[in-house]
């Protein structure tokens, strides 16, 4: 038997299966790009929670001369430019780039 003969083989066996096999035990996948979202957001730091955990809410930015306008929700971030052990110091009212690391919102803005 030849290669290429049982190749063909491999290949009529495959299509009868698959012409033949029952609906809901087809296999569907999918590929998710981390390009699909934001991957980092402009938040304005509203208060301190504890140690280096601020209370934020996202903001979107407008037009050069504008202020930033809140949006959504307040979340809690992590400043990482800070200890993990002290009281954070950044001001209210700061304005930082967020990501999402994990199941944790971080910046880093240096005091």
């Amino acid at each position: 038997m030849s290669e290429s003969n049982s190749t063909t083989s491999r290949q009529d066996i495959l299509g009868l299966l698959d012409k033949y096999s029952p609906r809901e035990t087809r296999e569907v996948s999918f590929v998710a790009s981390p390009g699909a979202r934001a991957s980092a957001w402009a938040v304005k730091v509203k208060s301190l929670s504890s140690y280096n955990v601020y209370n934020v809410r996202p903001v979107e930015i407008g037009d050069a001369g504008s202020l930033p306008v809140e949006i959504g929700g307040q979340m809690q971030a992590v400043n990482l430019a800070e200890s993990f052990m002290q009281s954070g110091q950044l001001p209210v009212g700061t304005y930082v780039v967020m990501s999402r690391v994990g199941d944790k919102n971080v910046f880093y803005a240096p005091v």
